[in-house]
């Protein structure tokens, strides 16, 4: 199987801040407040996951009305992509990037097409393997709660140039250790937002969490 895929600067900008912030949330209502306190933090890459059907409105949303996403200095995807439809739709959306759970080649092919980065979810080296040789140009290992650091070392032992992004259970403790082990950038969900400071509207406190993040991803 011969790889599809090249680099694509918004993966390039992901390779350099190392880290995407997973945004699966119920209720949207302030996504705007929310990405300027993430982007005050120094959060670069945002994941809007569809568990919100309004994320591919929202989405479209941010995109005109950030600045950051349109000069290439931060990016917005969508998440949870499991089908070609959902590709399609969070294409049609104006989403930077899309993130799936799973490997599903059509659905890497319509990225792929598109000339969208996609970060398509894998468990086994196999299916890290056909991810990336699809076109994958970082491969979501997930969950990664269960694996830990040291596979993804393993992983790499026999095939360094993979580009892996461990998701699910990622710490602020456990961090740096996966960056050791060779993960390109993480993915990092409820650690450092919550649904009760974005509903009572505490953008400091997610500004202040998120700078842990993105300043723990910078000297790792």
């Amino acid at each position: 199987m011969q790889r599809v895929s090249g680099n694509h600067p918004l993966t390039d900008l992901i390779r350099k801040m190392r880290l995407v912030a997973i945004l699966r949330l119920d209720d949207l209502t302030y996504a705007i407040p929310l990405v300027e306190a993430l982007l005050r933090g120094g959060v670069r890459a945002l994941e809007f996951t569809l568990t919100n059907p309004d994320a591919p409105k929202v989405v479209a949303t941010l995109v005109q009305e950030f600045a950051e996403f349109s000069n290439g200095t931060a990016a917005v995807g969508i998440g949870s992509v499991r089908t070609v439809d959902e590709a399609k739709m969070s294409i049609d959306s104006g989403a930077q990037f899309l993130v799936s759970p799973i490997t599903n080649c059509e659905i890497i092919d319509q990225a792929n097409a598109n000339r969208i980065p996609i970060f398509p979810g894998a468990f086994s080296p196999t299916e890290i393997a056909i991810a990336w040789e699809m076109g994958a140009e970082i491969v979501k290992v997930f969950p990664s709660r269960g694996l830990g650091p040291e596979y993804i070392r393993d992983v790499l032992a026999p095939m360094p140039y993979l580009q892996l992004m461990p998701t699910g259970g990622v710490s602020l403790a456990n961090m740096s250790d996966y960056f050791d082990a060779g993960a390109v950038a993480v993915g990092v969900g409820g650690k450092f937002t919550s649904a009760d400071a974005i509903r009572n509207q505490r953008w400091d406190e997610i500004t202040r969490s998120a700078l842990a993040f993105t300043n723990a991803a910078a000297i790792a």
